[in-house]
This record gives C-alpha cells, sequence and structure tokens, in this order.
C-alpha cells in the first residue's frame, strides 16, 4: 500500500518555547498599556463627555492583539504575533 499522506513538518519546540516565553512577557506589558489606554479614555470621557476615536481604535487592536498572543501562547494558532506579523487592524466600526 502506498501512502500519499504528507506528514507536516517538524516543529522546533525549543524556538517556540523561546517565543512563548517572550509573547508571555509581551502580553503582560499590553495588558498594562490596556489599562492605561482604559484610563485614559475615561479621562478624556468625562472632559469631553465624548469617547477618543483614536483610543478607541487603538485600544481594540490592542485587545486582538493580546487575542493573538493567547491564541499562539495555548497552541491554539502556530503564528506568532506582533512583532513577527503585522500588527492586527482595529474592526472597521460602522
Amino acid at each position: 500500500m502506498d501512502e500519499t499522506i504528507a506528514s507536516a513538518p517538524p516543529r522546533n519546540l525549543g524556538v517556540r518555547a523561546l517565543l512563548m516565553l517572550l509573547m508571555a512577557v509581551a502580553f503582560h506589558l499590553a495588558a498594562w498599556v490596556l489599562v492605561c489606554v482604559a484610563l485614559l479614555q475615561l479621562v478624556f470621557s468625562i472632559a469631553t463627555d465624548a469617547a477618543n476615536d483614536r483610543l478607541r481604535r487603538f485600544g481594540a487592536s490592542l485587545g486582538l492583539y493580546l487575542a493573538q498572543i493567547a491564541a499562539f501562547e495555548t497552541f491554539a494558532s502556530e503564528d506568532p504575533p506582533f512583532p513577527f506579523s503585522d500588527w492586527p487592524a482595529p474592526p472597521i466600526a460602522a
């Protein structure tokens, strides 16, 4: 019987482990940036009675970045997030 199923290329788990460690540090830093963005947004909202659109878009893309890191850390994705790929674009507002 001829085997025609191609096997997936072997992963280098040492490199993956190093990337996971770096992404865990990036996750914690990005989470603190998200806290700062949320506090700034609150201050702007109190001062101007409206949300800052740039902070809103940045916060949305930062949330997507945190989700990408979580997916990479839990092996749900094999694609390493930024800076190894593009920064996630925020969803288009309606």
